[in-house]
């Protein structure tokens, strides 16, 4: 009785899916060396949910669902489903830092508001709010770590649809990783707290350094200096959370599809 073989990997033209999914991975890639303000990190998270778009198209193609469904495969099949569950844990963590971070700002506004920043109450908040940021910065150094050993074991003879699911999910990785640096700030606090004594000393510096500066750092420093002067950088890093929180929940929702996926071909 005679066997055909299939092949492993790809035919010599690659499957439009897969050429966009390249595109979509060699833009990321590149955009890892620009500065980490905002605008870069919302740009990165619009790219992930387009490149996460493609996959899901991937995980529906016949030719993957037969690759990831081989015995032979099966260990590699895994370690992807078990990246996918790690995917979502670290999204969940940095949707919660957010929605913490938040929840603090809007606080502050409030009692800036109603006291106009002359009361206790606003001492108060904003302890709580830099103790809140703290914690967040806590469980941010965890994530960080988990993020040090996620990386999957390379293997020569892994089919070319499992080896790209893993270069998505190892570019994911690193953007949330540039995503939990810049929700905990710069390292030296002190450099940025000049920094903000040095834009609210002068408009046309403010204009000039703020586009590419961090909301979170910038927040955290006005707050050491004088509460009286952060309603207009609390504005803006609401604004800044407002629209990372929604570009993230698009790209948890994406997540948890490809993860459904996954499960179904594992267990068809």
């Amino acid at each position: 009785m005679a066997f055909h073989t299939r092949s492993n990997s790809f035919p010599s033209r690659p499957h439009p899916i897969i050429q966009e999914i390249d595109e979509h991975l060699c833009r990321l890639r590149s955009s890892e060396d620009t500065s980490t303000s905002s605008s870069s990190i919302s740009h990165k998270l619009s790219g992930l949910q387009d490149l996460h778009d493609c996959v899901e198209k991937l995980l529906q193609l016949p030719l993957t669902q037969q690759a990831l469904s081989q015995k032979q495969n099966e260990k590699c099949a895994n370690e992807l489903l078990d990246g996918s569950l790690r995917l979502l844990d670290i999204c969940g963590t940095i949707k919660d830092a957010l929605s913490q971070t938040k929840e603090c700002v809007q606080n502050l506004q409030s009692i800036i508001r109603r006291r106009g920043g002359e009361s206790g109450a606003l001492t108060i908040e904003v302890r709580k709010y830099l103790s809140s940021m703290k914690m967040v910065k806590k469980a941010i150094q965890k994530a960080m770590k988990n993020l040090k050993g996620s990386s999957l074991n390379k293997d020569n003879e892994t089919v070319a649809i499992i080896s790209k699911l893993r270069d998505v999910k190892a570019i994911t990785l690193t953007s949330f990783e540039s995503l939990l640096s810049f929700i905990a700030g710069p390292k030296s606090q002190p450099r940025s707290w000049s920094l903000v004594s040095k834009m609210m000393q002068s408009s046309k510096v403010a204009c000039e350094e703020e586009t590419e500066a961090n909301e979170f750092a910038i927040v955290d420093a006005a707050l050491h200096q004088s509460a009286d002067n952060a309603q207009s950088q609390l504005e803006k890093l609401e604004s800044c959370i407002q629209d990372q929180e929604e570009r993230l929940e698009c790209l948890f929702r994406q997540l948890i599809k490809t993860r459904v996926s996954l499960l179904n071909i594992l267990n068809h």
